[in-house]
């Protein structure tokens, strides 16, 4: 019996998959981390007939429509108590 646990690599078997758990999970975060950093804000506007149009907040017309739609937030968001 003592000849089985020889044969066994040197170290816990739940470190191997505790190691690759924590590999998917450090992956994982990088993703998001790139995503969160790569990702800009922008105002997108539809017109009737499907024509769109995105605009950054950089531009005088994002500018504007920021700034609108941060005041419907503002107006339609929960009452101060």
């Amino acid at each position: 019996m003592a000849g089985i646990y020889r044969t066994l690599p040197v170290g816990r078997p739940y470190r191997a998959i505790l190691s690759r758990v924590s590999s998917y999970a450090d992956e994982a975060a990088a993703f998001l981390r790139r995503r969160r950093l790569t990702r800009q804000p922008f105002a997108r506007v539809w017109w009737s007939g499907g024509r769109g149009a995105s605009y950054a907040p950089e531009t005088e017309t994002g500018r504007a429509l920021f700034l609108a739609a941060a005041e419907l937030i503002d107006v339609a968001g929960p009452k101060p108590r």
